[in-house]
């Protein structure tokens, strides 16, 4: 029996990475438009409950049938006996009840092993909605009753219609033993909160503002706003000719925009970081944008737009030393970025040129109240 928990437990680990990679994107943008920055302990905790979730679905889901047209269950699937678990015991179990040392044979039996992990299942759960989100009794109860009933749902319906008939029974019991171990997970959440950080405190004594500016941060506003801009290239593509539209629209949207935004495009906006002066005036002039995405997009990547056109009728020698010359210059602004990323220096070449460099966009939290009850006013 302990061959069957193992096998989706073991899938699931093997299945973490990729769902964690689908899952860092998303977490890392909350994280910084809640908190401003990242946390260790909560993003450790955060991966561990998303690794439990994941084996507790793959402990639930499988194994699959062989077939997508399976054949109907015997019993049709439904049970709806409450703690007819009991009757399962005592019938496959050799335990006699006036006699307390026929007991330990239930850790051997099935029956009661399976009612026994239908509790554990869900123990995390409870502790998680307890300690990390701080949820109440009622609340917690309520979500573990959710989580279980959504799991009991996914075996009735065949995994939703993927499979012809059930493969597993829809068991009220589960329901209960399932809920039962998200009570256990609040009790061990409220007996362990003392030995564990206050989450409520994790960023007490953070300043959002003072953390450097990461290259993983700058990354993902950039992957935003590369996808935004793409669109508005090709808006303007249809009017104009391609390379013109490339040098529109980076002009709008890396030059223009944070002028007008006070150094801030969508996805910088998204993570909470800005662009500023390194000089006394910190707000960004239009004449330091020009400079930095002038160097970044006009020279550096606007090779890739027009020197291949205009190799096409040259001698193909020069056609030849002027693509050796694109992929030189790749090749230096890849080392470039990857030493600087490395040795988390904050400024790259063009941007100690232009005298811009990027902060955390975020204001005190007591000022931040402060205008939300003057809002709320």
């Amino acid at each position: 029996m302990l061959q069957s928990y193992l096998f989706p437990i073991k899938y699931a680990f093997f299945s973490f990475p990729f769902v964690a990679f689908l899952f860092t994107m998303p977490f890392l943008i909350v994280q910084y438009r809640k908190y401003g920055y990242i946390n260790k302990f909560r993003s450790f905790l955060l991966y561990l409950f998303l690794l439990y979730l994941m084996n507790a679905y793959f402990l639930v889901i499988l194994p699959l049938p062989a077939s997508r047209h399976n054949l109907p269950m015997a019993a049709g699937g439904l049970q709806w006996m409450p703690l007819n678990f009991i009757h399962d015991i005592l019938k496959e179990t050799g335990v006699v009840i006036s006699n307390p040392s026929s007991y330990l044979h239930l850790l051997k039996e099935r029956a009661f092993l399976q009612v026994l992990f239908n509790i554990f299942l869900t123990v995390p759960f409870g502790m998680m909605l307890r300690y990390y989100y701080r949820l109440g009794w009622l609340r917690c109860i309520v979500y573990t009753f959710l989580l279980s009933l959504f799991f009991e749902l996914t075996q009735l319906t065949g995994l939703y219609g993927i499979y012809r008939h059930p493969y597993r029974v829809f068991d009220v019991d589960d329901l209960l033993m399932n809920t039962l171990g998200g009570i256990v997970g609040v009790l061990i959440a409220d007996w362990c909160s003392s030995l564990l950080p206050n989450v409520e405190r994790l960023d007490a004594d953070v300043n959002p503002a003072t953390k450097r500016v990461t290259y993983l941060r700058r990354g993902i506003a950039y992957m935003i706003d590369f996808c935004i801009w793409s669109i508005l290239e090709a808006i303007l593509a249809q009017p104009f000719h391609l390379s013109l539209s490339f040098f529109l629209s980076t002009g709008i949207y890396f030059m223009l925009l944070p002028y007008l935004t006070g150094g801030y495009t969508f996805g910088k906006w998204i993570v909470r970081i800005k662009l500023i002066r390194t000089g006394e005036k910190p707000r960004i002039s239009l004449l330091s944008l020009f400079v930095r995405y002038g160097i970044l997009y006009w020279l550096i990547f606007a090779m890739h737009q027009i020197i291949p056109n205009m190799t096409n009728n040259l001698h193909p020698f020069i056609a030849a030393g002027s693509t050796l010359a694109i992929f030189a210059v790749d090749v230096a602004f890849f080392i470039h970025v990857v030493i600087y990323v490395i040795r988390k220096k904050p400024q790259l070449f063009y941007e100690k040129i232009s005298g811009t460099k990027h902060v955390v966009a975020w204001e005190p939290r007591e000022e931040q109240n402060q205008e939300n009850n003057q809002t709320s006013i």
